[in-house]
């Protein structure tokens, strides 16, 4: 008893690490990508591409999509980031799902473990949720939720402000009124700093983002900065701030994804196949064809909520609940699901708050389900998909010389550089998180 107890842990460690091993550097490229976007995009060029929701803006935030990161939480990151540039809420929900369902790493492993059916059923599933997503959430998300929701995204960008000028914007003062934006004619000259004691600040963040180890006291600041050493950190400077994002972000949610991870890997390890097989409803007991695919999909979508791994590990999953009995809609919908994760909506309450996710939850939920439905009447309709058909092999690599390892060798090191310089940019703003 006590050997087999071992072995389950063993086997459950061996899938965690499995898994994170799979999943660490899309994860850590998407955020990173994100904090870099949310720091150095314009809100301008936002809202003239994804300021409002069309079949143009839809394509581009598609394409957008498509070449960014796979992972979820990544995903739901960069649309965050896309929502506080002032995109529509439509738009940047399109681009959580092509993020997450039209990349060409999970059409490889379609084609690799499922065949070429399955690849344009996620295909054309893909583009018919990005479709009903941009309908849905632009018809019927409420207004005065949405406000609700980009309120909750404003109070929780400190960071906006908080790396510029003591939080003001200088560009406009007169040289005599430029000290921080206060008048200092009368302050002593030791504690001229805006108005704080600076002598135990680090130099890459004291005197409101200027060097003034050279000037004199005699003099208002605008006569001595150090123009040199602002031109030699300026690309430094704006990787420091986009760093500060990304750990930020990783405070935020990290306890989600961590939570997510282990979940995942407890599931899988101790869930055998043919657990997941008796949740489907037999093609024997003699249901209608729509209602026994309505409730294929529904049910496809709850097993994706509770039991979501990663983009290998879901297609995994997938094509063993199709050899359950499962229908291709059901498929699709399981694989559309990503999104809607038990850890995923926790995601969302700390990026929206509570009453917009469950808005947004019940919206997705309405919109993969009809992409399931549509999915499976087109394919069976047309005669493409078969009960019998087979899933192929699909030899998975840990180690080795693959692309897994090559990323992440990149990845770890540069993602733990990153944060560690993020929070100490934070830090150093008063913003240790």
């Amino acid at each position: 008893m006590e050997s087999g107890d071992s072995n389950i842990i063993i086997h459950v460690i061996s899938v965690l690490f499995n898994m994170s091993w799979q999943i660490f550097w899309p994860l850590a490229f998407g955020l990173i990508l994100s904090s870099f976007i949310r720091h150095l995009l314009p809100v301008d060029t936002v809202v003239k591409h994804l300021g409002k929701t069309d079949a143009k803006s839809l394509t581009f935030t598609t394409i957008l999509g498509m070449v960014s990161s796979s992972c979820s939480y990544a995903a739901a990151s960069l649309s965050h980031t896309l929502l506080a540039k002032k995109a529509t809420l439509a738009n940047a929900m399109a681009f959580l799902v092509s993020s997450t369902n039209l990349i060409v790493e999970m059409f490889i492993v379609l084609v690799a473990l499922m065949g070429w059916t399955f690849l344009w059923g996620e295909v054309i599933g893909g583009l018919i949720l990005i479709a009903t997503v941009g309908f849905l959430f632009s018809r019927f998300y409420p207004k005065e939720v949405e406000q609700e929701l980009r309120q909750h995204i404003e109070s929780a960008e400190p960071a906006k402000h908080a790396h510029s000028d003591c939080g003001m914007d200088m560009s406009n003062m007169k040289p005599e009124t430029s000290d921080c934006g206060m008048d200092m004619s009368s302050m002593k000259h030791e504690t001229s700093d805006c108005g704080m004691d600076m002598s135990n600040m680090k130099p890459e963040t004291s005197d409101c983002g200027m060097d003034m180890s050279n000037m004199k006291h005699d003099h208002s600041m605008h006569h001595h900065m150090e123009m040199p050493e602002q031109e030699e950190t300026g690309l430094m400077s704006k990787i420091t701030k986009s760093a500060s994002f990304f750990q930020m972000d990783l405070a935020m949610i990290g306890k989600e994804i961590l939570i997510g991870v282990v979940v995942s890997s407890i599931l899988i390890a101790l869930v055998p196949q043919e657990g997941w097989k008796a949740l489907f409803i037999s093609n024997d007991v003699g249901l209608p064809t729509w209602l026994h695919s309505l409730l294929d999909v529904i049910i496809g979508i709850f097993v994706a909520m509770i039991a979501y791994v990663c983009s290998v590990g879901n297609l995994i999953l997938a094509a063993a609940l199709w050899h359950g009995g499962i229908s291709f809609g059901g498929v699709i919908g399981f694989i559309l699901a990503d999104v809607l994760t038990i850890p995923m909506i926790g995601v969302y309450k700390k990026y929206y708050g509570k009453r917009p996710t469950k808005w947004m939850v019940g919206l997705l939920f309405l919109s993969i389900l009809f992409t399931g439905l549509c999915v499976d009447a087109i394919f069976n309709g047309f005669g493409w998909v078969s009960a019998d058909q087979t899933v192929r092999t699909l030899n998975q690599s840990g180690f080795g010389m693959n692309m897994t390892t090559v990323m992440n060798l990149i990845f770890i090191p540069l993602s733990i550089w990153y944060y560690r310089l993020g929070k100490k940019a934070n830090a150093g703003m008063g913003m240790s998180m």
